[in-house]
């Protein structure tokens, strides 16, 4: 019997296991999404805390100093030639200030990617020289870095940022 057609006078249409398989799939998926955006203990990275600059402003940048600043650069200017690959086919340092992409970019997906690197995110295969500060920082300090990051942008781009974090 083909999809369309109708079972024989008598008999019952009988779902595929294709179809039971895919059904399963799809509510899994669902109910995978809706204990994510439950927000259950242990993911942080969903919270709507995100940064409360000024105020954390002060300890941010004494933490990027510490954490960030060797390869992001002092001035939040990234590495020289950051679009462009490296001999090892990694990319440099992207700049924070408001000449990069880091603006581009939601509250909650940068605090994903400084907390969980890039593993989260990244096409598989994808490598980077960006660590994941999981262990080494807590919540309260990642906000503060991008708190810190985030007071360096001018307002248009700080307003820019913020519709896209806001976006559906």
């Amino acid at each position: 019997m083909g999809a369309h057609e109708r079972p024989a006078p008598g008999k019952r249409w009988r779902p595929a296991p294709v179809a039971i398989a895919a059904a399963a799939g799809v509510l899994a998926a669902v109910a995978g999404g809706a204990y994510f955006l439950a927000k259950p203990e242990g993911v942080a990275w969903l919270s709507a805390r995100g940064p409360r600059a000024p105020a954390q402003a002060a300890a941010g940048q004494r933490l990027y100093a510490e954490h960030c600043a060797r390869c992001h650069g002092d001035r939040l200017q990234g590495q020289p030639n950051w679009q462009t690959r490296k001999p090892d086919g990694k990319l440099p340092a992207p700049p924070h200030d408001a000449t990069g992409h880091t603006w581009h970019h939601a509250d909650q997906q940068l605090f994903q990617l400084t907390k969980f690197g890039l593993r989260h995110i990244a096409p598989l295969g994808y490598v980077s020289d960006m660590p994941a500060y999981e262990g080494v920082l807590t919540d309260e300090q990642i906000w503060a870095v991008l708190g810190y990051i985030k007071e360096s942008w001018p307002p248009e781009i700080r307003e820019r940022q913020a519709r896209i974090g806001r976006r559906p």
